[in-house]
């Protein structure tokens, strides 16, 4: 099988003599070559720059375009008590209409968008690590909850979601009608 190289030479007709040659040439010594001999590599150093201004453009219009922006994960505590199942997490910076919550059979969904008030023009950044943007989380609950009795608060950017457990009997006794 052919390597990279291989391809890529034979792809732009040039024949491996011509590369040493060129890569024995000194900065500043005129290359003793025919005319016969530089039009494959004139051609193949404009097939290169077509397809380098070629790959440009389109990463702009995948840029011009990007429909796909990253979103955050959000860091969570789950734990349990008894009778609920508590989920928190730091949620600076966001107001709790801004936040999404859904429960949802065995998973619970977390999302919003923290958004930067400030513009980052003429900003120089020695440390970024704040996430601004959209972020979200699902979580997997180890027990079934009761969804309609879940409660959502968010006090000093700390936002908790308790969600109370199904109580199930552990023995049922049926009667027996007669």
């Amino acid at each position: 099988m052919a390597s990279f190289l291989e391809k890529l030479k034979s792809s732009m007709g040039v024949e491996e003599e011509e590369l040493e040659e060129i890569q024995e040439e000194k900065p500043g010594k005129k290359p003793a070559k025919k005319k016969k001999d530089e039009e494959p590599l004139k051609k193949a150093g404009e097939a290169l720059q077509k397809k380098e201004e070629a790959l440009k453009e389109e990463k702009k219009e995948d840029d011009a375009s990007d429909w796909f922006e990253p979103e955050g994960e959000l860091a969570v505590d789950v734990y349990q008590t008894d009778e609920n199942i508590v989920i928190q997490s730091t949620i600076a910076g966001v107001k709790p209409e801004d936040l999404d919550i859904a429960i949802e059979n065995d998973t619970v969904t977390i999302s919003g968008e923290r958004k930067n008030a400030k513009e980052d023009k003429g900003k120089n950044y020695f440390y970024q690590e704040c996430f601004w943007g959209a972020f979200s989380r699902e979580i997997i609950l180890p027990e079934e909850v009761d969804a309609s009795r879940a409660e959502a608060v968010m006090k000093d950017g700390v936002f908790t979601l308790t969600i109370p457990k199904l109580s199930k009997e552990k023995v049922k006794k049926v009667k027996v009608r007669v």
